[in-house]
């Protein structure tokens, strides 16, 4: 089947759907990539605190030496890490090593915000005594974002792009980039769609990409138990119509928003079904439907182990 994709600022395209690979299992995730490569999955999501980029670089070296899809064909995101704002080259040389990669697509500040740095590789939150979030105040969002441009002047990576910006933010990297974010990757779903920031960085030509796409459910169960919109009555009877899930109503949506959406899933047939989102069209009476469903309910929250609100 083949991908829609978004043209982002920097030229390159990126496929809508991809797999997202926060806390997949390390034992179980050679086969999740090879199975999502099989179906069809182009694009896919990593992080350097997901502790799994070692895993998805020799399952990526597997599938390239089966042939089962070409280096130029895949689309890999991968993210700087809070401790690393000040090490950004020799932390994005560390992710190409993992990864067994030569380059990334999308290289992305991860989160807003420069902490204690505990040396290229780990990435742990760096609490302080208090157990607060240890905040490096040496290091401005706007320092971070003039390295990331170096990066692609390297050759290291295609595009580089910002995560969990809001609005001001967004608008910071704006004045003073020389490189405009080609991407904001950030929470949004039919529960928490955010259309202000949403539509804000559509105007200034940022893409966004759609973490968390169904609401979080089990991912996020120690911050707001299930939130996910699996469950929901509406999505599901709206799923009927098209004799599709909620959840494959729930990424249309997405997909239909514009937005990039990002899926996770361990199991095979899941993994078909998140895919399976493109031989349909919800109607503008469905759109406007799921639009109602907005519960303004953020289900990602550091806060709740880092001590600190970097959302307030």
């Amino acid at each position: 089947m083949e991908q829609k994709t978004v043209t982002l600022n920097s030229g390159h395209k990126m496929p809508m759907v991809g797999l997202g690979v926060w806390r997949a299992d390390p034992g179980v995730i050679h086969n999740v990539i090879l199975e999502a490569i099989k179906i069809g999955y182009r694009h896919l999501d990593c992080a350097a605190d997901y502790g799994n980029e070692k895993e998805v670089g020799a399952a990526l070296a597997d599938a390239f030496k089966q042939g089962l899809v070409k280096r130029e064909e895949m689309f890999i995101t991968t993210k700087l890490w809070n401790s690393d704002h000040g090490h950004v080259r020799e932390a994005c040389e560390d992710s190409l090593k993992n990864l067994q990669l030569d380059y990334l697509d999308l290289y992305l500040v991860h989160f807003p915000v420069a902490t204690r740095h505990t040396g290229v590789g780990t990435t742990s939150s760096a609490l302080g005594d208090d157990g607060v979030l240890d905040i490096d105040v040496t290091i401005s969002n706007e320092t971070t974002w003039h390295a990331m441009e170096d990066l692609v002047s390297a050759g290291l990576v295609k595009s580089i792009g910002i995560s969990n910006f809001d609005i001001f933010l967004t608008r910071d990297c704006l004045a003073y980039s020389k490189i405009k974010p080609a991407v904001n990757q950030i929470e949004t779903h039919p529960y928490f769609q955010r259309d202000s920031l949403v539509k804000f960085c559509f105007k200034h030509g940022i893409s966004i990409t759609a973490h968390t796409p169904l609401g979080g459910g089990a991912s996020n169960v120690e911050w707001f138990g299930s939130t996910s919109a699996l469950e929901d009555p509406v999505l599901k009877d709206i799923g009927k119509k098209y004799n599709k899930t909620a959840a494959q109503i729930a990424l249309r949506w997405g997909i239909q928003r514009n937005t990039v959406v990002i899926p996770k899933s361990n199991k095979v047939e899941r993994l078909k079904e998140n895919f399976d989102v493109y031989d349909f069209q919800l109607s503008e009476d469905d759109m406007k439907t799921i639009s109602s469903l907005d519960k303004k309910m953020r289900t990602n929250q550091p806060a709740c182990f880092w001590k600190i609100d970097l959302f307030a």
